[in-house]
């Protein structure tokens, strides 16, 4: 609270010794506020190594997709196709020649005069296709016109059709055109049914899309089906997308190059493995580094860090390492070590030898899957782990809220002493007022009867005259 100068009235320093008084009472709430940036600073390294663990749970995540190890690669330079390699596959030579591709079917109507008038009233079309399936469209009390027609057909995907129109520049220039989505003779239509319509003397409708029996009247552009051979194998496919010609490849057709041989070879690549085992060591590195920061003791200087000797943080540093010494009962390659990553005994850290880590990948890529991400490899035991460090009320999440409710216990008692210490300086002020008050009343009778005492001297000494 303020303090008015007080003082003035005794010539005693009573401003400045109460200014010293509230200082020495705010020695207090320093101390408090000491207290609360250590524990917020402590959350804030909690939250710290949150994070690293994060990360490094992560990192284990992904040792143990789908894909990361025994992952293939294609590799081709051909013009006619491209390929992609699954887990599935198997190390091989294949020559390769794409024959013809696959394409869509399309069926022109006979011109019309108008695109716009009604060709007859209602009617169902029903489509099969080569499939022997079956769609109908239904035009009952709809516009039968070519634009009728073709916003009728492009509303309604699973027809498997699509229309357009044609301008051939005629007296009866406008042409419907139909085409499958589909590529191939399965997705081609063999026949259209027209059912319902009139308009008084006969079907407009089935005049115009009469396809598949006698006096069919479209003109039709055939579907085709891909044909490849493989090895000399001959494979038909009913789209341009081949993905069982060859045991978890996938081809994807280009152009067609009849006659032309163009090789493909598919090999193991374990970049992938690489990539994600160098990804699980520089987090286990990173998470080691930060603990080590925040709980290291400077011996130089004896100060201790944020977390040192928290046994929270320790017990995280100690399972990690637990986690990655983690070893397997059979096969060549049971531990991290084997695999050509080991701990430097000085600084903690995990290092790679990059020849002996494809080593064992190339030789033994069961037993280092075995070891990272087996029932009771790593990234197993990691992910389990992190459970307990990681949840809603793991120990990160204890030991933070643990800090928290100090923090809110540390700013109650600095509001309660803080309204003490106000309390107590309005007393001092109260009572330095006071003193003031009457010591300048004393110093003014003081001077009173000093101005008296004189007064009657000079009378006495006026009379002995």
């Amino acid at each position: 609270m303020a303090i008015s100068a007080i003082g003035v009235g005794s010539g005693l320093p009573l401003d400045e010794l109460l200014s010293d008084l509230r200082a020495s009472e705010n020695i207090a709430l320093q101390q408090i506020k000491t207290r609360q940036a250590d524990v917020q600073n402590r959350i804030s390294a909690y939250g710290k190594i949150k994070s690293a663990f994060e990360a490094f749970q992560k990192a284990g995540q992904t040792l143990s997709k789908e894909g990361t190890f025994g992952a293939y690669k294609a590799n081709t330079s051909a013009e006619s196709f491209s390929a992609t390699a699954e887990t599935s596959a198997v190390s091989g030579q294949y020559n390769i020649t794409v024959e013809s591709l696959a394409t869509t079917q399309t069926l022109v109507a006979q011109g019309l005069a108008s695109r716009t008038d009604a060709n007859g009233t209602d009617g169902v079309i029903t489509f099969t296709f080569g499939d022997g399936s079956t769609k109908t469209l239904d035009l009952t009390g709809k516009d039968t016109s070519i634009d009728g027609i073709i916003d009728a057909i492009n509303a309604d995907d699973s027809l498997g059709v699509q229309a357009t129109v044609l301008n051939d520049g005629s007296a009866t220039p406008y042409r419907l055109m139909l085409s499958s989505t589909e590529t191939g003779t399965d997705a081609a239509i063999t026949q259209i049914d027209i059912t319902g319509n009139t308009d008084g003397a006969g079907s407009p409708l089935e005049d115009l899309l009469n396809f598949g029996t006698a006096g069919s009247t479209l003109q039709e552009q055939a579907a085709s089906n891909a044909e490849i051979t493989v090895n000399g194998i001959t494979i038909t496919s009913q789209t341009n997308s081949i993905e069982d010609a060859i045991e978890g490849v996938k081809l994807n057709l280009t152009e067609a190059n009849p006659g032309k041989i163009e090789t493909l070879s598919i090999t193991r690549d374990d970049s992938t493995a690489k990539s994600a085992i160098e990804t699980f060591v520089k987090a286990y590195n990173a998470l080691q580094g930060t603990i080590k920061s925040l709980t290291s003791y400077n011996t130089e200087t004896q100060t201790a860090n944020t977390l040192t000797g928290d046994s929270m943080a320790r017990r995280i540093q100690n399972e990690a390492r637990e986690i990655v010494n983690s070893f397997t009962s059979s096969g060549d390659v049971r531990t991290l070590s084997q695999m050509g990553i080991t701990t430097n005994l000085t600084s903690g850290e995990l290092t790679i030898d990059q020849e002996k880590l494809t080593a064992a990948l190339e030789n033994n890529l069961g037993d280092v899957q075995n070891l990272l991400t087996g029932g009771n490899g790593i990234a197993t035991r990691l992910e389990q782990s992190a459970e307990n460090i990681l949840d809603a009320n793991g120990l990160i999440a204890a030991a933070t809220n643990g800090a928290k409710s100090i923090s809110e216990r540390l700013q109650e008692q600095y509001e309660t002493t803080s309204a003490r210490i106000d309390a107590r300086m309005a007393n001092y002020k109260q009572q330095f007022s006071a003193l003031d008050g009457m010591i300048a009343e004393m110093n003014s009778l003081s001077s009173y009867l000093t101005q008296q005492m004189g007064m009657l001297e000079n009378l006495s000494s006026g009379n002995k005259k």
